[in-house]
């Protein structure tokens, strides 16, 4: 297994320190910057782009984010380029651009946004664009097909399923996932306690939560936990956290 535990040591910024899509939006160089400024680390979403490239977005559709219709991934990562966020200066950011900003200041938390039968080349192409990179990084999904070829070609970072559920068969399907041999594991913070994420607590894997935006999720992670990934608030002025 790849050390994880890392992971525990600081919050960690949903699509980056943005305030809602107000002014800052989600996974645009403007909240990276924001959450390497105040210490955060980052979590952000990896779509594929046709020219091979991963570039930073959520969706797969175009519309929510810059206003067009169209599929992410029809677009090559230039094109993509200069697609306004939101109708900031902010554009859709590549990896690359990510790596080059953060240069190791903070952890980055990549979550690859898979497509079932589109995905020929994804992962290579992510551990390709981190080579050499001088900082932590942890690599994850909802889709076990990506993190069995992250495995499979020997990622040097760790590897995390991302998941919910609460039901049985959802627990059977998760554990099947982690023989790949996952690293760690994030979990809605609303479905725990729950007996797979207790087993692999005691197996000592990481857990962090996803998405905390108030006290209750604050309290329930660390009672549940070992780090949130958290939007909407500041955690340094919240008194939960340092008391």
């Amino acid at each position: 297994m790849t050390d994880a535990s890392w992971l525990a040591e600081r919050a960690i910024a949903h699509r980056g320190y943005h305030d809602m899509n107000h002014q800052v939006w989600e996974n645009t160089l403007s909240a990276f910057s924001r959450a390497i400024e105040a210490g955060f680390a980052i979590e952000c979403d990896l779509q594929y782009a046709s020219d091979g490239v991963p570039v930073v977005f959520h969706d797969d559709d175009l519309k929510r984010l810059c206003n067009i219709g169209g599929d992410v991934r029809e677009k090559t990562s230039a094109e993509l380029g200069l697609l306004s966020i939101g109708g900031t200066a902010d554009k859709v950011p590549t990896l690359k651009k990510l790596l080059d900003l953060c240069a190791g200041r903070v952890p980055l938390v990549l979550e690859l946004k898979g497509r079932q039968g589109d995905d020929d080349g994804f992962a290579a192409s992510v551990l390709e664009t981190l080579e050499g990179y001088q900082g932590k990084v942890a690599l994850m999904s909802f889709d076990t097909w990506l993190l069995k070829d992250l495995k499979e070609l020997g990622s040097p970072y760790p590897v995390g399923l991302t998941a919910e559920g609460t039901e049985p068969e959802k627990f059977f399907a998760h554990d099947d996932a982690m023989h790949a041999g996952l690293d760690f594991i994030s979990y809605a913070w609303d479905h725990l306690p729950n007996a797979f994420i207790t087993a692999q607590r005691q197996r000592g894997i990481p857990v962090i939560t996803w998405t905390v935006r108030n006290d209750e999720a604050i309290r329930h992670t660390f009672a549940n936990a070992d780090q949130m990934t958290f939007e909407g608030f500041d955690p340094r002025e919240k008194p939960i956290l340092t008391a």
